[in-house]
């Protein structure tokens, strides 16, 4: 029988959940409605009150199926990071796309994903405290169809992962690679044959089993710059050779790595190992008007006419022009990301033919405010802005609307996107 990729019951289930002062995106008339009632009403994004964070149906429809079809054509498997929306309906949509599971980046994120019956998880980080994985092999063993891989990276941390597995009894084993790191990267063992005597514990320890070696390209570089891309060859290319050193504990090994930013270049350093190559891009889903927009491969080497679009914008009003360069906007840290650069004002809601100036720029955020200089702005207005890394947008947000186009005279609210940080 087929076991279904997530519980469509329990996705579809959230749709039934009642709104009210729990959730900031949401104004009073909504209050009691359920969130499937309120996105069938069709109301106009007017209707909603800033500071907000939407989605664009339009771009996140043509994201998720540019990413599926270009790893399908690279010969590749897709295991999105979860981590960067942490909404089980987008997770629905990826895995329905083809994705063969969801990473996740630590244990309370794993028990999400089981909660909406995730059946394939990677957990990209080693899980080494003991009652993480008592509550591991207790979902292991009750659960026939539950896939789960995680990492190691030190003999002790292997030690660790045996005895709470031991004590807890745990009749299946768990599924583990190991993770080699770079200089000055995260985790992971910095030397090949370092990674070698881990692998060795590993496939010494009854209640693990070597399926494969992981990586983080990521944190070597943070541009697409000659030395940074050498950088991420330089490293990718360790990760081969060590993948190809190991004796893995099965058939079908992974070799898994690649973020957002440079998964080209995993494709073609990794893609031709033996056994499954996983990406863990993430952030591609909804992309950015900031970071994501500079260095994604999409847009660094023109794969044919296609882009990634920004599926994720902040809406603030114009709350006060105390100076004659400086106007106030109802939004801050608390609402936008800005740890890769402030939000960029795009135009005033209602006059998308027109921007708010050029050369117009949010030049400092507060709390609850943006200090928005050089704008043809009024108070009242409503300003757009594009954002920079969606994975510290989502989580600011526990509901967030979906706008069939960020970019009409007119947005209209056609879906809402639960979050669970």
């Amino acid at each position: 029988m087929m076991v279904d990729a997530i519980d469509n019951v329990a996705v579809d289930g959230l749709g039934e959940e009642i709104l009210d002062w729990r959730f900031k995106a949401i104004p009073a008339w909504a209050h009691g409605m359920t969130m499937l009632e309120c996105a069938d009403a069709r109301r106009p994004l007017d209707d909603f009150g800033t500071p907000l964070l939407t989605l664009d149906a339009g771009a996140l429809d043509h994201n998720i199926a540019l990413m599926a079809g270009w790893t399908r054509s690279a010969g590749v498997r897709l295991a999105p990071h979860g981590k960067t929306t942490m909404a089980p309906q987008l997770w629905r949509r990826q895995l329905d796309a083809g994705a063969w599971g969801i990473t996740l980046a630590n244990l309370p994120q794993v028990r999400v994903a089981r909660a909406f019956g995730v059946r394939r998880v990677l957990l990209a980080n080693s899980l080494l405290d003991e009652a993480g994985l008592t509550w591991l092999a207790g979902e292991l063993d009750h659960n026939s169809e539950f896939e789960f891989l995680s990492w190691v990276d030190s003999v002790r941390s292997v030690e660790l992962m045996d005895e709470a597995l031991r004590s807890a009894r745990a009749q299946r084993q768990v599924d583990v690679c190991v993770e080699l790191g770079g200089p000055h990267g995260r985790t992971g063992v910095r030397d090949e044959d370092d990674a070698v005597v881990v692998a060795e514990a590993v496939r010494k320890a009854p209640t693990l089993r070597l399926v494969g070696t992981a990586g983080y390209e990521g944190a070597l570089a943070h541009d697409a710059s000659t030395e940074g891309l050498g950088a991420v060859d330089t490293y990718l290319r360790r990760i081969a050779a060590l993948h190809q050193r190991l004796a893995y504990e099965t058939d079908e090994p992974v070799v898994t790595a690649g973020g957002s930013a440079f998964f080209d270049q995993v494709v073609d350093v990794l893609g031709g190992l033996d056994g499954h190559l996983l990406l863990r891009s993430g952030a591609y889903i909804a992309h950015d008007d900031g970071f994501y927009r500079q260095i994604s491969p999409f847009a660094r080497l023109r794969f044919g006419d296609e882009r990634l679009r920004s599926a994720i914008h902040g809406w603030a009003r114009v709350v006060s022009r105390p100076e004659a360069e400086l106007a106030l906007l109802d939004a801050g840290k608390r609402d936008l990301p800005f740890d890769e650069g402030f939000p960029e004002p795009q135009f005033v809601r209602g006059l998308p033919g027109a921007g708010p100036a050029a050369g117009a720029r949010v030049t400092a955020l507060n709390d609850q405010h943006a200090f928005l200089r050089g704008a043809d702005v009024d108070v009242g207005d409503v300003v757009r802005l594009g954002l920079s890394h969606p994975c510290t947008a989502f989580d600011k947000w526990t509901l967030i609307p979906v706008v069939d186009d960020a970019s009409a005279e007119r947005p209209v609210v056609v879906d809402f996107v639960r979050t669970w940080f």
